[in-house]
């Protein structure tokens, strides 16, 4: 259980942070970054889920929580330490979960025939721009990945989960009749 008696520490004011294993390290350094991305796209979830339906808001409050893990996931850095043994990591049963939800979503949709544009509903609009933060988190994960220890599973979730905010931009269209779709040189004179 996690206890906030206060907000801020000071312990941040000349430019570091501190780890999940207690090591400071400088606000930009890569992990940070990484999992500071994966807050950002948990927070865009959050404002997505204001125009959900029901049904995608209940898929939408699992993954904030699984954002929760993967941050925890990330803090820790996987070194085979005894810290990082004990540490949250993310669960292969959690990137199942969401090839389920991907599934089933998808399932109610047509097949596209064109690339679909950012919009149509406020739910879709806004998924689209928590995928987009995702793809980005996605990436800093995997270069993270190129030089420090982080969990494969990690960078799965990642991947499986703007494929998930994907096609739930599009059920959220389902409603109001379906993707904006793109057509190739509309806009030519």
């Amino acid at each position: 259980m996690v206890v906030l008696n206060r907000i801020y520490t000071r312990t941040g004011d000349k430019g570091d942070t501190a780890l999940g294993t207690g090591k400071r390290v400088a606000k930009y350094d890569p992990r940070i970054e990484a999992y500071g991305t994966v807050d950002e796209t948990n927070a865009c979830v959050g404002v997505a889920r204001l125009s959900a339906s029901s049904e995608l808001d209940l898929m939408l409050a699992r993954v904030q929580n699984d954002l929760f893990d993967l941050g925890a996931d990330l803090c820790v850095p996987d070194d085979g330490s005894e810290m990082a043994a004990k540490a949250l990591r993310i669960a292969q049963s959690q990137v199942d979960r969401l090839e389920r939800e991907i599934d089933a979503m998808n399932e109610k949709l047509q097949p596209l025939r064109s690339f679909v544009l950012p919009g149509g509903t406020a739910a879709a609009a806004q998924l689209h721009v928590a995928r987009t933060v995702c793809r980005r988190a996605e990436r800093l994960i995997v270069k993270l990945a190129e030089s420090e220890p982080v969990g494969e599973t990690a960078v799965k979730y990642t991947n499986r989960l703007s494929d998930f905010l994907f096609v739930a931009a599009r059920f959220a269209n389902l409603s109001a009749g379906g993707d904006v779709l793109w057509v190739p040189g509309a806009n030519r004179a």
